[in-house]
C-alpha cells in the first residue's frame, strides 16, 4: 500500500522550509500545477490507479533538488525519492519508476516510456494555456535572480529556441496544448522581431 499522502506532506514541508526565496518559477505552485497536470494526462491516456499514483509521486518529487542546488537539481531529487519513497510502502521497482521519470524531467526532454512522457508534458504544460505569460515572467525573473538571463530580449530568444525544439509527446498533450503553444510562439516571436 503506497502511503502517498505522507509522502506528499514530507516534499511539501520540505518545499514550503528549504527552498530559495529566489524560486518564483521553481516553487511549491509549479510542484503543485505539475501534479494537476499529470494527473489530468494518465486520465487522459488511460494510465491504470498504480501508474498513476507513480507518475503522481515523481511530480511530487521531481524540483526536490531545488533545495540544495539550482542546476543540475534532477540527480539529487531522484537520490531523495530513493531514500525517502521505501519508508512510504514504494517497492523498488516503484521507486525506479519514479527515479526515471524525475530523470525525464531533465531539459532536452528524452523520456523513454509512457510514464516518462506524461510527467514531460506536465512539467511543461503551461506552454499550451491561456496562463503562459505569467508564469513565463515568473521563469524569467527566476533566471534573472540567479544571472543566468540579463535582458528581456535575451529570455525572449531563449523562449523562441526552447519552442522549436519542444515537442508534447503524449497525445492528449498535443491536442489540448500544442495550439495555444503555437500562439504563443508567434507573439513571442513579434515581440523579439520589436527590439531590432
Amino acid at each position: 500500500m503506497l502511503r502517498y499522502k505522507e509522502a506528499e506532506n514530507w516534499v511539501f514541508y520540505k518545499l514550503l522550509h528549504e527552498l530559495d526565496d529566489r524560486l518564483c518559477y521553481h516553487d511549491m505552485k509549479h510542484t503543485v500545477d505539475v501534479i494537476r497536470a499529470a494527473d489530468r494526462n494518465c486520465y487522459l491516456e488511460s494510465i491504470d490507479e498504480h501508474n498513476t499514483l507513480l507518475v503522481r509521486t515523481a511530480a511530487l518529487f521531481h524540483d526536490l533538488g531545488f533545495c540544495e542546488q539550482y542546476l543540475d537539481n534532477e540527480p539529487i531529487a531522484a537520490e531523495m525519492a530513493g531514500e525517502t519513497l521505501p519508508g512510504y510502502g514504494y517497492s523498488p521497482e516503484d521507486v525506479r519508476q519514479v527515479q526515471g521519470m524525475i530523470m525525464a524531467t531533465r531539459i532536452p526532454h528524452n523520456p523513454q516510456t509512457k510514464l516518462e512522457q506524461i510527467i514531460c508534458d506536465a512539467d511543461l504544460d503551461y506552454l499550451g494555456r491561456d496562463d503562459f505569460h505569467p508564469i513565463a515572467d515568473n521563469l524569467k525573473k527566476e533566471l534573472m535572480r540567479y544571472s543566468i538571463v540579463s535582458s528581456d530580449k535575451e529570455w525572449d530568444g531563449i523562449q523562441v529556441k526552447f519552442f522549436e525544439l519542444h515537442q508534447f509527446f503524449t497525445d492528449s498533450a498535443q491536442q489540448l496544448r500544442a495550439p495555444k503553444k503555437a500562439d504563443h510562439l508567434q507573439e513571442i516571436k513579434q515581440r523579439l522581431e520589436a527590439y531590432d
